[in-house]
């Protein structure tokens, strides 16, 4: 290996795939060195683990409590008062969801952790757009609450928001509340996915839910499963979709497992069990993969 991975020339995106993606099933893997802590593996980091005693909040379109993939909510909450001049607020609401978009990514979740206490906070109305003062307002809100995991299946392109965003990113890092962020499906700079401080996921084509990757050349830390994904959807319907919406919450339900198993993991450490854990990972030491 002449360079790191991190300081190449960045690979082109691979057709057919959301932006920043890997066609795991087709294009090999990069190589790269491990400095491994021989103790952890896929069985060590979540083996019998269902992600009981987690909390998770989705800032999604909301969440259907009543479909059958996701299984109830803890709370349903959405982001009330923007756009008509008033502070945005954070109110509690049916549990509903207009979209579909946020249903899918609950329902992701729990198929991976049955156990896990789910919690939704409304931002965005039709499953593309909402305003970046309700995106703000939300996961203020919940890094305020204190949930263990926030996922953020979106992104804002507008700079003006850096700042608020950066701050209350690093907020929850070091009040061990950890953001997973799913990566823009196009090849355009937003946030927080970027940020260092958020476990950022883009998604592969292969179907295990339990297989991820690390991806070496960040600013995307890991590729999960996010095309062709079967999800939850409006009217109790099932649909297969497609996009590094869909990636981010495999990995928050792995990192819910894992929170399980080892309550008083900070930020740092559980990105360092899933970068140990990962399948480019554990397999390089000859560890078989343990499906859970």
């Amino acid at each position: 290996m002449t360079q790191p991975p991190w300081r190449r020339e960045r690979r082109e995106h691979f057709p057919g795939l959301p932006a920043w993606s890997a066609a795991t099933s087709r294009l090999a893997l990069e190589d790269f060195g491990v400095i491994r802590h021989e103790r952890v593996t896929q069985q060590w980091a979540w083996g019998g683990a269902r992600g009981a005693g987690v909390r998770v909040c989705l800032l999604d379109t909301g969440v259907d409590a009543a479909h059958p993939m996701v299984g109830g909510l803890e709370r349903s909450l959405m982001v009330a008062g923007d756009g008509d001049g008033a502070e945005p607020a954070v109110t509690d609401c049916v549990p509903a969801d207009p979209a579909g978009h946020g249903t899918a990514c609950a329902g992701v979740i729990r198929s991976i952790a049955p156990a896990v206490s789910l919690t939704s906070v409304r931002v965005l109305t039709d499953g593309r757009s909402g305003s970046g003062a309700a995106l703000l307002a939300g996961l203020r809100w919940a890094v305020d609450e204190g949930f263990d995991l926030i996922n953020l299946s979106l992104s804002t392109t507008r700079s003006e928001f850096l700042p608020a965003l950066h701050e209350l990113a690093d907020r929850a890092y070091f009040r061990r509340c950890l953001i997973v962020a799913a990566a823009h499906n196009m090849p355009v700079l937003s946030f927080p996915w970027t940020f260092s401080s958020v476990i950022s996921v883009a998604s592969h084509d292969e179907p295990n839910p339990m297989v991820y990757y690390y991806n070496p050349a960040p600013p995307a830390e890991f590729y999960a499963r996010g095309v062709r994904v079967p999800v939850a959807w409006r009217g109790g319907r099932r649909i297969r979709s497609s996009g590094n919406s869909f990636a981010a919450p495999h990995v928050t339900g792995i990192c819910a497992l894992i929170l399980s198993k080892y309550p008083l993991m900070t930020p740092f450490q559980l990105k360092s069990v899933l970068y140990l854990a990962a399948n480019n990972v554990v397999t390089r030491n000859g560890d078989a993969y343990v499906a859970v």
